[in-house]
């Protein structure tokens, strides 16, 4: 059996039900919590969302929100001026260029404000059935250590190994198991190593 092989069927084992564990209930919400998710947890984002939501269940309500409202909700999660800002242009801007809704098209996305190739990645993935590899943190130190990646790779290299490594039909499920791996097992600071799977691949005790 091949490395790449190896991996995905121990993070079958393990995380067989890996998911985004950003709540959301349809594909606005879900862009909206991701663009929140930058630089906080996603436990966070989800603590206000369901009162972000209520209040502005679609484009067209968080388009017409009263700014400081919005930043009052929001300020929990850290950067919530700018975030706050961000999420209403998008909202105006899902309004003015697509009839209120996500688009399905990655130039599209990233055409939003504050929307990069990662949270496009998400959003095809999640919401469109579109094969893709989204690379956050955890995805980064866990490519890095298990050496698909080098140590000095930006995301957007990252990405590309990682998609050549592994088959296109596998890129969306690894992805979240990837993101499980490195959030409860393969950790930034004291990583469980005493019974993984792959650490055979791993250079972080090398």
């Amino acid at each position: 059996m091949t490395k790449s092989e190896t991996i995905v069927n121990e993070l079958e084992k393990l995380y067989p039900d890996a998911h985004c564990e950003l709540n959301h209930r349809n594909d606005f919400e879900l862009l909206i919590a991701v663009s929140l998710s930058a630089q906080t947890t996603d436990e966070r984002v989800n603590s206000v969302t369901p009162v972000l939501f209520e209040k502005y269940p679609d484009a067209y309500t968080l388009a017409n929100a009263d700014l400081s409202d919005v930043e009052t909700i929001i300020r929990p999660i850290g950067l919530y001026r700018n975030k706050a800002r961000n999420i209403v242009s998008i909202a105006n801007q899902l309004i003015q260029l697509h009839n209120g809704k996500v688009p399905n098209d990655r130039e599209a996305l990233e055409n939003l404000r504050g929307v990069g190739r990662k949270t496009a990645n998400i959003i095809l993935n999640n919401c469109f059935d579109v094969p893709a590899f989204a690379v956050d943190t955890h995805v980064t130190r866990v490519a890095k250590r298990l050496q698909i990646a080098d140590a000095d790779d930006d995301v957007l290299a990252i990405e590309k190994k990682l998609m050549e490594y592994f088959p296109r039909e596998r890129w969306g499920k690894l992805h979240h198991q990837f993101i499980f791996f490195g959030r409860y097992k393969c950790k930034a600071v004291k990583p469980d190593c005493t019974d993984c799977p792959l650490k055979e691949y791993c250079n972080h005790l090398a």
